[in-house]
């Protein structure tokens, strides 16, 4: 159970991690990104970052243990909203030292 727990608490993470990137990609906009804000860059990542959370989604064997399986995606998935929630890519260009686009939306 522990590796379901544990590779499903990864695959929350790399699957809601993936969507940011993949929308913004697909929508021809920037946005912060470790390789480089440009569309084309997140959508490849967004992609590649679907692919890791399915195949770990597949190596965590949910259906042997499916309430832990579905707790630790859960929980996965809502430790990655609340980090772009509270725009922490952008912390973390700025903190590697890395241009951060301009925002989409002006910020109050």
């Amino acid at each position: 159970m522990l590796l379901t727990v544990v590779l499903g608490l990864a695959a929350g993470v790399m699957g809601a991690n993936a969507f940011p990137h993949f929308a913004k990609g697909m929508m021809g906009e920037e946005f912060p990104n470790v390789t480089g804000n440009a569309p084309l860059r997140n959508a490849i990542a967004g992609t590649l970052g679907f692919v890791m959370a399915a195949l770990l989604g597949y190596g965590a064997d949910l259906a042997s243990h499916p309430w832990a399986g579905f707790a630790a995606l859960s929980a996965g998935a809502l430790v990655m909203a609340v980090f772009h929630g509270l725009r922490g890519a952008f912390w973390l260009n700025r903190v590697l030292g890395k241009p951060n686009p301009a925002p989409a939306i002006a910020l109050r």
